[in-house]
């Protein structure tokens, strides 16, 4: 259960004090043994990690009321390293999240920093499909092209409409290391547009989205994103199917297809999915091999110790050919398995 925050550290010679009704403290600790080994390279490796499953984070979340409906609130999130105590996402003091937002009738309007449509992580991913989401590294939905948070963004999601959810997102800052303060046509920029519809057992999505990198990259043709998702709760089970498709001219054009399922198992839950990249990268030299091949297969057990900790464990392998026959990225070409526990707070 999160916990109240009553009050917030003591400065100097002030203090800041919240309404216990308003401001919560929240976090999550994931800390695991991990195995794995990269094909045809090395030995394989034992050793501690932070976040395999989930993300460890803390973060600081309030609402104010303001009346007929209408709210104001932020969240604040900083994710961490457990198990050296460093920070994460580039050393940022909130690089998950930094965001305030306004809520009415008319639906959520938010600016700041966060996950995009399509990341799986944070406020405003409308991402779903694959059983085993963005966890597990090896597993994750986003493990080629990683987690896409935006800097310098405003986002609007429309209230449900019998199940139904717009959202459209708007960065003009959308890399880690972008510089802002340049003029707007040489900046990078994202911009994506969803759908997720929800009612009854089934639940879908759809996402477009576009990413402009023109200042930290060497091809700066814009980045194209399609997602696709599917998950029917049949009450036993429930199978999932997802599909995405990248592309950017000189660059990757790939396509990737999961087949995935959930269901409880003595207590738990056990997720499994098969997924196969396809694809080709228009950036290798004349005469060079161009074709992008790879498979990967992931089981995971979940089993709740309690309502705020969960023991698990996973195991995943992946093959990769042609470009990636010699991939040294376990989540391209390689195998890894791995036992840990998450606690929520």
């Amino acid at each position: 259960m999160k916990k109240t925050l009553i009050a917030l550290a003591v400065m100097g010679a002030s203090s800041v004090a919240f309404a216990a009704s308003n401001v919560t403290l929240y976090g999550v600790v994931d800390m695991s043994v991990v195995g794995s080994k990269a094909n045809h390279v090395g030995d394989a490796t034992v050793a501690i990690e932070s976040g395999f499953r989930n993300g460890s984070r803390w973060g600081i979340k309030g609402v104010e009321e303001l009346g007929n409906g209408y709210k104001v609130g932020f969240v604040v999130e900083s994710g961490f390293n457990a198990d050296n105590g460093t920070s994460a996402q580039g050393g940022r003091l909130f690089g998950r999240e930094s965001q305030v937002y306004v809520q009415g009738d008319f639906g959520k309007l938010g600016f700041g920093r966060f996950g995009s449509l399509a990341s799986g992580t944070g406020s405003y991913s409308l991402l779903t499909g694959w059983a085993l989401g963005t966890s597990y590294t090896q597993g994750s939905w986003n493990n080629v092209f990683g987690t896409l948070r935006v800097n310098n963004a405003v986002v609007y999601m429309t209230p449900s409409f019998g199940g139904l959810t717009v959202g459209a997102m708007y960065s003009n800052s959308d890399a880690e290391n972008d510089d802002s303060t340049k003029k707007w046509s040489e900046n990078n920029h994202y911009y994506g547009i969803g759908a997720r519809y929800a009612s009854g057992p089934l639940t879908s999505s759809l996402i477009f989205e576009v990413q402009q990198q023109k200042a930290v990259v060497d091809n700066k043709n814009a980045k194209y994103n399609v997602d696709f998702g599917v998950a029917y709760d049949l009450g036993t089970i429930t199978p999932m199917f997802a599909y995405r498709y990248n592309w950017q001219d000189q660059g990757q054009k790939l396509n990737t297809f999961g087949l995935s399922a959930k269901a409880p198992v003595a207590g738990g839950t056990v997720k499994a999915g098969v997924r196969y990249y396809l694809g080709k990268d228009e950036s290798v030299a004349a005469g060079e091999e161009d074709k992008l091949r790879s498979w990967t297969i992931n089981a995971a057990y979940e089993y709740p110790l309690s309502k705020r900790t969960t023991v698990w464990g996973y195991g995943g392998y992946a093959d990769g050919s042609k470009v990636w026959k010699e991939s040294l990225d376990k989540g391209i070409n390689g195998w890894s398995v791995a036992v840990g526990m998450t606690h929520n707070f």
